[in-house]
């Protein structure tokens, strides 16, 4: 039997639809669920193995993706979101009522990822965002319990559904931190 990555992969990418322009990410709860709109499609779509992203339950990755932060605004039920770590450099917006994480933001203006919210696109209540791209952090899934025996199986799931796995983010992504930081520097003209 194949290893369950993540519910939203695990029967196969869905390839995300070219005109998708947004929706609404929702909470677990049944009644009073907070809601957040993104009025854009999503990026770097990627499952993540980090011990801090909101994964759901059963889930061994969780998924995520950025949205730009002017194009996320909370909708509904916001009294419900307390941020889950104060020191974290991504905080991250979670539902009190049943613990799903709405939104990821930095504060930081000189990170290199100011200005993106993190989100869950799972959440959304309409289909079609973009696909997931890659698998990030992959060996922290061993920090969360999983036997570093059987890595290799990790490894060859995430290939098969074509995800390449990484233990940090895509090249992509890497370097885009490091232009940030070699501009801030200045050892790389803006």
């Amino acid at each position: 039997m194949a290893i369950a990555i993540h519910p939203a992969v695990d029967q196969g990418v869905k390839p995300g639809r070219a005109d998708f322009a947004g929706g609404t990410l929702v909470c677990r709860c049944s009644s009073d669920p907070v809601k957040v709109h993104i009025g854009a499609n999503v990026a770097f779509d990627h499952v993540c193995g980090c011990t801090k992203c909101w994964k759901p339950k059963g889930a061994l990755f969780s998924l995520v993706a950025v949205v730009s932060r002017d194009k996320l605004s909370v909708v509904a039920n916001g009294h419900k979101l307390k941020v889950v770590d104060a020191s974290a450099v991504i905080q991250r917006y979670a539902c009190t009522g049943c613990g799903v994480h709405l939104y990821g933001r930095i504060e930081n203006k000189d990170h290199a990822f100011y200005g993106f919210d993190f989100v869950h696109p799972e959440l959304l209540q309409e289909q079609g965002w973009a696909a997931p791209e890659f698998a990030a952090f992959v060996s922290s899934i061993i920090e969360s319990g999983f036997p570093p025996a059987r890595m290799g199986e990790v490894r060859s799931r995430l290939k098969e559904l074509k995800l390449e796995p990484y233990d940090c983010l895509s090249p992509a992504l890497m370097d885009a931190i490091a232009t940030h930081t070699a501009k801030q520097k200045g050892t790389l003209a803006s």
